[in-house]
Parts: structure tokens; sequence; C-alpha cells
């Protein structure tokens, strides 16, 4: 029998490899290059949108516990990433261009996958189905979705502007990483002193943005952790100088002092030609980007190889429409994974998908399904999305509030930390010995 996968995202790509490697036959559907979303650029499955950082390494912290869960449950995507890494201090970077051609070979050449470029615009009636379509999923498969399950909600997402290295005014600048975290010159530091801070805020308060029909930026679907720079400064002066701005833990060699606000840039490949605005995503209008954002020192010349956007997103009422395993309530042969379900950025949306492929092959097998424990951050994430006590449900990413709290729990903060990624990880490895379970998975990226 065969298992339909609607969907090459991160989360449909993870669950194709998760039934592939189990021997089965997966029907995997994309409908690039016929057809993409406003915020794609390219034909390449497992295409990062908003930035290339996945977060925190350190598994002593919330997204670097989810990732080594993630790796012990076999992720493909996490065998990809570790191939095209650039550095990013204590993050877990990549080549984007890199990333998603590796995920896109790796998926063509398994012999259990078949793709098929089309677009679906409804649910099959047969069999077992994972739809992992996306929080940027067709308008005309959303409707179905809608038709069918009613709850559905729609949010806004923003991007961030890239600028090429080689513009980059580094006599304004400086490399390091805060508090000497990875290599010295994983990051370029853009800092500005007082005044330079005050134009450069009063100019992005007061810039043209970008038009969003039928909807308004200060609503509260906007998505927390993507949020538009110029809503977040209206929020005050200071806002973005404890926020993406922040000088804490970087000193600038010239001065020998901390500057007054701070913009980080990100290398956004591999050979370093390209960087991204930390924390910078926008809605404001490509003019009005290059004009405000070159008020910052560094960036005084800069070339924008990509403006920022501001995309819909669509995610379920999960509460009301999912289980814990992923599956909807009213049809357990259907799946659904990553960010339509709720659950909050790239590796997040992936780990979905590595456990609504593990389930879609254990109801193909007329097996029970699974839920991780609950003091997994994976297993966590998934009880929170299906949780009937969230009244009002909105997208939740990794974070240790999500966990069962410490039976004896440390004061201080990093070694609260630690205790909750050891609690998980021997949680994790017991479960998976008692389920048969293993990553020795075949190696298809």
């Amino acid at each position: 029998m065969m298992v339909n996968v609607i969907g090459a995202g991160l989360a449909g790509c993870e669950a194709a490899m998760q039934l592939a490697n189990r021997g089965i036959a997966v029907r995997l559907f994309e409908m690039k290059p016929h057809k993409r979303t406003p915020a794609h650029k390219t034909d390449l499955f497992g295409e990062l949108v908003c930035s290339n950082s996945l977060k925190a390494m350190r598994v002593e912290s919330a997204a670097g516990l989810l990732k080594e869960e993630m790796r012990r449950l076999g992720s493909f995507l996490m065998q990809c990433a570790a191939q095209c890494q650039v550095p990013a201090g204590g993050a877990l970077a990549v080549d984007r261009e890199q990333f998603a051609r590796l995920v896109t070979e790796g998926v063509n050449a398994h012999p259990n996958i078949t793709v098929v470029h089309e677009e679906i615009t409804d649910f099959p009636s047969d069999g077992v189905t994972v739809v992992a379509t996306g929080p940027l999923t067709s308008d005309a498969f959303a409707k179905r979705i809608e038709k069918r399950f009613g709850d559905s909600l729609s949010f806004f997402d923003a991007a961030a502007p890239i600028v090429t290295a080689e513009s980059i005014d580094m006599d304004y600048a400086f490399t390091a990483s805060r508090y000497d975290r990875g290599g010295d010159d994983d990051y370029i530091n853009c800092p500005m002193n007082k005044e330079e801070y005050e134009v450069f805020y009063n100019a992005l308060i007061n810039a043209e943005r970008a038009p969003l029909h039928d909807f308004d930026v200060n609503n509260p679907k906007v998505y927390e952790g993507c949020m538009p720079v110029e809503v977040l400064a209206q929020r005050g002066e200071g806002t973005l100088r404890f926020g993406p701005m922040k000088p804490v833990g970087l000193v600038n060699p010239r001065t020998g002092h901390r500057a007054w606000a701070l913009l980080q840039l990100r290398k956004e490949n591999a050979a370093g030609t390209m960087y991204n605005l930390v924390g910078f995503q926008t809605n404001l209008k490509f003019p009005e980007q290059k004009r405000v954002f070159s008020l910052i020192p560094a960036l005084h010349r800069a070339e924008f190889v990509r403006y920022g956007v501001m995309h819909r997103n669509t995610f379920l009422c999960s509460p009301k429409v999912l289980n814990s395993d992923f599956s909807a309530k009213e049809n357990k042969s259907l799946f659904f994974a990553g960010q339509i379900t709720g659950v909050e950025g790239y590796m997040e949306s992936a780990a979905s998908g590595i456990l609504a492929g593990i389930n879609a092959a254990r109801r193909l097998a007329d097996k029970p399904t699974l839920t991780l424990p609950e003091d997994t951050m994976i297993g966590a994430l998934s009880r929170y999305i299906a949780d009937p006590s969230v009244k009002k449900f909105q997208p939740m990413g990794a974070n240790f509030g999500v966990l069962p709290e410490l039976g004896n729990r440390p004061r201080d903060k990093r070694e609260r930390a630690a205790a909750y990624a050891a609690r998980a990880l021997a949680s994790l490895d017991k479960f998976l010995q008692e389920n048969n379970m293993g990553d020795n998975y075949e190696n298809h990226c």
C-alpha cells in the first residue's frame, strides 16, 4: 500500500523519509514548479523562507534539545543540516540553498518515494494521508481544509532582508559572537551611538509599509516570533535596544565599550557572500527598507539582494481538530504535520513531520500510534497542540515552559535547563528502547 504526503516542505520531507525508510511506498505531492507561494523563490524542497538559522545548538537549550531528540529519531533534515552548516556562534545556521538542494536530492533519490508535481485541492478519498502543506497552504486547499474543519485561523509572518557582504562598510562594524560563543567572525556587528539610533528609530516608526489587505499589523494574530521590526519599534524607543538590537555581550574593539544599540548580521551562505539582518523581519515597502536600514552606519552603502516580505500563514485550531499523534479526530487515517498544526518554527515543524510519518506507518500496519513522553520537547509540543483546555490557541515553539516541572528544581537557570534536557533525553532513550525504535535508518541525504 501507498501513503500520500502532501507538501515537500520541512515537515512533508521528514514524514516522507520516515515512511520510506520503513519500506513503505510514498507518493509525495508538491505543487512546485507549476505553482509557488508568494514567499518561495526556488523549486527546491525544504526551502527556508524567513531565516537560515535553525536556532541554538546547545542541548541545554530548548531549541537544542529539540534538535537532539530529532537526531535520535533518525531525522533526515538534521543529517542535511550537518552537511551545509555555516558559522553562527551558538546557533545552527545553514547555507539555505545548499540545504534545500540536499533535501531535494535525498528525497528524489529514495527508491520508495514517487514525487508528483501537482497542486492538491482536495483530500485523497482513501488510504493514509499526511497533510504538510505548511503555513502557506494554497488558497484552494486552504478553503477545503476550512470547509472540512471549520476553525482554521490565519496570521502573518515576516522575513528579514539580505545584503551582500562586500557592501557592508567594515570601518563601522566589527566581527564577534555574543559573549564570545562560537567563532570570532560568525557575526558582523553594526554598532550605533545614541544619536544614530534615535535618527534610525524615528525613520523606522514613520516609514511607509506595504499594504496588507483586510489585515491590521497590530492584530494579535501577528506571529510574535517574526514580529515586523517596525511594529516592534512602536512599542517604545527602548524596545529594539532590549530586543533584536541589544548590545549586551559585545564590546567594540575600536572603542573598548558597548554600543548604545547594535544590529547583528549573520552569514546567509557558506561562502559568506551574503548576510541577513538578524531580527529585522519587516513589512516596509522596498524603497523604504533601503532608505531606513541604510541609516545604520555599517549599511550606509548596503546592496540588498532580497528585501523583507510579509506573508499569510495558516494554521488549524488544533485542540479541536487533532490528536496528540497528529491524526485528525474525525479520521485517524488522516494526519497533519508542520506549522499548519500550530507548532512554531522550522525544527518544530520538521519534528512534527517525523512523528506524523512514524504514526502514519503504524496506522498502515494497524499498530497503535505513538506520542512521545510528556517530558520530551517533541512530546510536550504534540500534547500542547491537542490540549482541549487551551481556549485561545496560538502557535507554540520549543521552550522549557511546556515541559512538566522538575521534581528538584535547581535555582540556577543553566542548571535547570541542563536538568530538563537530561531528563528528556533519558526518557526518550527509554521510550525508543521499549518500542524497538532506533535511529539507524538508511541515510539518503
